[in-house]
């Protein structure tokens, strides 16, 4: 059975900070394992004769913190299985010290007792040196780790372990995304000692101050003032969402419905798709917004129904995701796409299956609602999955002959329109059997041609106005010159 490891902290300044009980305890030591000898702390008691034992070599020996704590941990746990350790880490044991999370974790596994005996925390000397008070919120973060997805702009900021330049750089490129450049921050160091030193600047000058840079330094980050700078942030969105569907808010966000609002989702995914075509960054931005918007109005006004809200919405899509790729966040090996799109369809079935409590079609989870041309490519889909298809693509397109042959039967008959919409239909379905053939969807092989006839016949209206002449002026075939100009022009 392993000794007791007595984990105490040496404060975030000098001696001075130092609980009086933690210095007897160093002071009467024989020797003590210090994570660190870069402390204010360490120097002191070393000139009144404290020994120390530190680990600073080892953060020479590995290319990330993760690696150094966990050698450093092990090592503190072998010396324990010898004799009775005090081990000596900066600030408190339980704030910012991953080395000590560790320590907690493994020393049970190794029959180790892990005694934790304090020492002052270097947030008390920080929101006094920046004078503020924490009660309206404010989130502690490692600069070591840090992500644009930890930041909330709305509280106080404190980021610890800023040691160095390169950590600075990390952190300042992470607030960036959220922040303006010039966002003020402060750079505090050595926070409550004599050596304290605290010092603004804008946020692109972070990394600049190598001179304030040390185990000792934190940098504060103050909630953002201006409401536009929240704009990147999820929480701003369902705020704003929240307050148009409010009694002060808008009087048409506030009367819609889920039914009012179903003509702007397909409108809103129509010109992203235009957007994705035109290859516009740009565009997609505000087209992908729009169709974001259309998601947080559903979801706002199920809310206001008591129905549910968009934290259900993204709760259903995460699990929907984790338990659909099993083979990204499970043990399940795949070797390729089509094993991927196998699994999908097994799990979904399962899925299905678990939900329904009648006998359903194959058919019945494709949505009434999609565009035809969408749809019938979905239902080919379906039928195919059951061997309900054609070999290959030939029989496709002998089945589009067949069609064609029918329509100008119908159209050359008594013109029964009725009839010759059955027959256009049948035309149309087939010919997206021969898209789903060849992996394109009809819908936008359609929606692309519209696109080249829109491009193609401005192009005539453009040199129709040049000459000065009226589309009565030109002949059809003169039309037709205009037209195939354009296309050797790219239109």
């Amino acid at each position: 059975m392993g000794y007791e490891i007595t984990i105490v902290g040496l404060g975030a300044g000098d001696l001075n900070q130092l609980p009086f009980g933690i210095y007897k305890r160093l002071k009467n030591s024989a020797k003590c394992l210090v994570r660190t000898l870069d402390h204010p702390v360490v120097s002191e008691l070393a000139a009144e004769g404290v020994m120390f034992e530190s680990f600073d070599q080892i953060y020479e020996k590995h290319d990330t913190f993760e690696k150094v704590y966990e050698e450093i941990s092990e090592i503190v746990l072998d010396k324990a299985g010898l004799e009775e350790i005090i081990y000596a880490v900066p600030g408190h044991p339980m704030i910012a010290e991953k080395t000590v999370q560790l320590l907690l974790e493994k020393g049970p596994q190794r029959n180790t007792r892990i005694k934790i005996e304090g020492g002052q925390s270097f947030l008390d000397a920080l929101f006094l040196a920046i004078k503020i008070d924490p009660i309206n919120g404010f989130q502690l973060l490692d600069g070591t780790a840090l992500s644009r997805d930890d930041l909330k702009t709305d509280q106080h900021m404190i980021i610890g372990q800023v040691y160095d330049q390169f950590t600075a750089s990390d952190v300042k490129l992470a607030l960036m995304e959220k922040l303006p450049d010039d966002h003020e921050v402060m750079i505090v160091k050595a926070a409550g000692s004599k050596d304290e030193s605290i010092k603004k600047v804008a946020l692109y000058e972070l990394d600049r101050h190598m001179d304030e840079l040390s185990n000792l330094t934190s940098v504060y980050v103050p909630p953002v003032k201006n409401e536009a700078d929240r704009y990147k942030e999820f929480s701003k969105l369902r705020e704003i969402i929240a307050e148009l569907r409010g009694p002060n808010g808008c009087p048409w966000d506030k009367k819609q419905t889920h039914a009012s609002l179903k003509p702007y989702l397909i409108e809103e995914a129509y010109e992203l798709i235009d957007a994705i075509d035109e290859q516009d960054d740009e565009a997609m931005i505000g087209e992908l917004g729009d169709v974001l918007l259309q998601v947080m109005l559903h979801s706002q006004i199920a809310e206001d129904e008591g129905m549910f809200s968009v934290d259900d919405v993204i709760e259903g899509i995460s699990a929907k995701m984790v338990r659909r790729h099993p083979h990204v966040f499970g043990d399940v090996h795949v070797s390729g796409t089509e094993d991927v799109l196998k699994n999908w369809q097994e799990i979904k079935a399962t899925e299905k299956s678990g939900n329904e409590s009648k006998e359903k079609s194959l058919l019945d989870e494709v949505g009434k609602s999609l565009p035809s041309l969408v749809r019938g490519h979905e239902l080919q889909k379906r039928a195919a999955r059951v061997g309900f298809d054609w070999t290959d693509v030939t029989g496709a397109l002998e089945k589009v002959k067949e069609e064609v042959a029918e329509l100008e039967i119908e159209l050359k008959m008594e013109h029964n329109i009725e009839k010759i919409k059955n027959e256009l239909g049948d035309l149309f379905f087939a010919l997206v059997n021969v898209a789903r053939f060849n992996g394109i969807q009809a819908e936008e092989a359609m929606h692309a041609t519209n696109r080249k006839f829109y491009n193609r016949f401005t192009y005539i209206e453009n040199r129709v106005k040049q000459s000065g002449k009226s589309f009565k002026d030109f002949s059809l075939e003169q039309l037709d010159q205009f037209w195939e100009e354009a296309k050797t022009k790219g239109y």
